[in-house]
């Protein structure tokens, strides 16, 4: 999709919604597509839950792609079906308003415990919690759902979501290893061959595990008071640092940035900022690179754990709170910030203090043992990231499996319409 990129908080926090309604104009001629062309089956954002009953109706499997992580997506399930917020607010006697209240997911292999405040409450935003629900139940009449991930890398979780929640999951990744050619990864763009000449001869300059990178994505906003902390936390940190800031802000530079600070960047001699794109696999298998400021984004932690590379995290809103759990708690390859609100990229979040940033740094590239350790779990979970992309590794064989569902399906001429993908014994093929 086009000029994304270009929403700021300017354009109203509903803004996101308006995009989705939009997107329903997709479906006539996904059907003209369909009818035309009748494919063995169909890869749909989980989003466009409409593709369900579309794909369906043409007898067509539907395979949803998630962007999120398995553990992300169970956690997600449990929120939709028990509403902890709602039983916990009636349970206890806390304020039923208090954001530091500590709630609990059912049902889950692990403990999991996240603040009211870092969770999608059903009052306070009732057409998001509606969509998420029709997404759910769209997903739960298709075929399966594919993830970008590894069974190593969450295997109670897999477990969890194909037993326990009867759910059909190929997990077909780290996709960002499909490439073998890692070293040429990027673009032939002339102006972003040029970004990653500069910053990969830059990075060449410094010292093993000495710089940290930071960005947060393409959507992820922040306000001219978190930018302010944000450059007084690198400073604190005494870190090198490449920091890469989305065009797409909204900000001007001159009301978040000190005096000197561009200068500084532009000599490159405490780090350097990229506007814009930037070639973030490149960045992260870096020798230079110690540690990854990151807003949990489940692309952006998959290339960091593909790239051995730990995590400091700073969630913002969608399934990054449950990914941050994921990381920090379960997988123990991240340090915390400390972000405590949910806030879609056009809403405002609680700013956090530049010592808070630093610290986190500190912790996390430092000589302490909890930094060494989160960095040495970082490193292992790599060699098995890689192992699973090889032939006979777990993605490599979970594609194999799909495809092989997939061809028997065609093979024996089945039609079957959307109703009958409703529970695995009926969606069973092979």
């Amino acid at each position: 999709m086009e000029n994304l990129i270009s929403l700021t908080p300017a354009h109203g926090a509903d803004y996101n919604f308006k995009f989705i309604q939009a997107a329903q104009l997709l479906r006539e001629p996904f059907d003209r597509f369909m009818a035309a062309n009748r494919p063995d089956a169909v890869v749909s954002d989980s989003f466009f839950s409409w593709s369900a009953d579309a794909a369906g109706e043409h007898g067509v499997p539907r395979l949803v792609f998630l962007r999120s992580s398995v553990f992300a997506r169970c956690c997600s399930e449990t929120m939709l079906r028990t509403n902890p917020l709602e039983t916990a607010t009636a349970t206890t006697d806390d304020d039923p308003d208090d954001d530091a209240q500590l709630v609990s997911l059912p049902g889950l292999p692990h403990r999991v415990q996240l603040r009211r405040s870092q969770m999608m409450d059903l009052r306070k935003r009732p057409a998001m919690w509606a969509f998420h629900k029709d997404n759910d139940a769209a997903d739960r009449r298709s075929f399966g759902e594919v993830f970008n991930s590894l069974h190593e890398l969450e295997p109670d979780y897999v477990e969890h979501f194909r037993t326990t929640l009867g759910r059909r999951a190929w997990l077909v990744g780290p996709v960002a290893l499909a490439s073998k050619d890692m070293a040429k990864r990027g673009s032939t763009d002339n102006t972003k061959a040029h970004v990653t000449d500069d910053c990969l001869r830059w990075l060449d300059a410094k010292p093993a595990g000495s710089v940290v990178y930071v960005s947060f994505g393409t959507f992820t906003s922040f306000s001219p008071a978190e930018l302010r902390e944000l450059t007084r936390g690198l400073d604190l940190s005494g870190k090198d640092f490449v920091w890469v800031i989305s065009s797409g802000t909204g900000i001007d530079e001159s009301e978040w940035m000190p005096e000197g600070f561009a200068e500084l960047t532009a000599r490159g001699d405490r780090g350097i900022i990229i506007r814009g794109w930037a070639p973030q696999t490149l960045i992260l298998n870096h020798p230079a690179i110690g540690g990854f400021m990151t807003h949990c984004g489940w692309n952006s932690a998959l290339e960091a754990v593909s790239a051995g590379m730990a995590m400091d995290t700073w969630p913002r809103y969608a399934d990054q709170f449950y990914n941050e759990k994921l990381i920090v708690e379960v997988l123990k390859v991240g340090v915390s910030i400390g972000a405590r609100d949910f806030a879609s990229p056009l809403e405002t979040h609680e700013v956090i203090g530049g010592e808070l940033i630093a610290g986190s740094i500190g912790r996390l590239m430092g000589s302490s043992e909890e930094g060494a350790a989160v960095r040495k779990k970082a490193k292992d979970l790599s060699v098995k990231a890689r192992s699973a992309m090889e032939k006979g590794g777990s993605s490599y064989d979970d594609v194999g499996r799909l495809m092989g569902e997939l061809m028997a399906r065609r093979s024996s001429g089945e039609v079957t319409r959307a109703a009958s993908f409703g529970t695995p014994t009926e969606r069973l093929v092979s």
